[in-house]
């Protein structure tokens, strides 16, 4: 999405503890993104695919950020899903241009979720070799009330799409809570009580906040987050 995104990725890779970053292939900064991943053959990159809020590989356009409209055209509207269908595997064959190994696939604003979507990231992503997709079920301890409950009912059906689809996901995920504001003691928090198993923490790290930050994530604590992935005693905990 912007370059101050991509350093802060460098930066927390070859000075911290991240280990893996998603990829928005139509991204205004993707080019650069794609140099820097080059040279850090250790960094996982994985699509971060775009299908809400965001840049659209075919036609250059800019996903609207109205995720329930969204929502209902691709489960009701005929040509919203083909168009779907189509600029889904036309990020797939985006990312595959790059040259990168495909580590992982993901969503922007976790628009897997929706039935339709997942099932098309899995389709088209297997075809690439898809191995492992971020099923964002954050446990009850960290993210409770209404919102909470639904996301981890639809983490459920997205689960058992990856799992029929052969393709592994994480046991949790930490980061949708407190999403923008994964803060070195919140992150300390987090490894100090995380459960057993395969756990994935995501973050939004950037070096500065740019226009197109400001304008999409007014509230986030970017420079924060990168400050908790360089912090020698989140390393430690680690």
């Amino acid at each position: 999405m912007s370059e101050a995104v991509n350093e802060a990725v460098e930066r927390a890779h070859v000075d911290g503890v991240l280990t893996h970053a998603s990829l928005m292939v139509a991204g205004p900064a993707a080019a650069d993104a794609v140099a820097r991943a080059k040279r850090l053959p250790a960094l996982g990159v994985g699509l971060h695919l775009v299908v809400v809020e965001g840049p659209a590989v075919l036609g250059r356009e800019w996903f609207p950020s109205d995720q329930l409209r969204l929502g209902l055209s691709y489960a009701f509207d005929a040509a919203a899903r083909r168009q779907l269908d189509a600029e889904v595997a036309a990020q797939f064959q985006a990312f595959a241009a790059t040259d990168l190994p495909l580590s992982h696939a993901d969503a922007h604003k976790h628009m897997h979720l929706h039935p339709t979507v997942g099932a098309m990231l899995l389709r088209h992503g297997r075809a690439h070799g898809l191995n492992r997709v971020r099923v964002p079920y954050e446990p009850a301890s960290i993210r409770t009330g209404p919102a909470g409950y639904a996301m981890r009912t639809w983490t459920r059906v997205l689960r058992g799409q990856c799992a029929r689809a052969g393709v592994a996901t994480p046991d949790a995920v930490f980061g949708l809570a407190w999403s923008g504001h994964m803060t070195e003691e919140r992150v300390r928090q987090i490894l100090r009580a995380r459960p057993a198993g395969d756990v994935e923490l995501y973050f939004h790290p950037a070096t500065n906040r740019d226009a197109l930050l400001t304008r999409l994530m007014p509230d986030y604590e970017h420079e924060a987050e990168l400050a908790a992935l360089l912090s020698p005693a989140v390393r430690a905990l680690l």
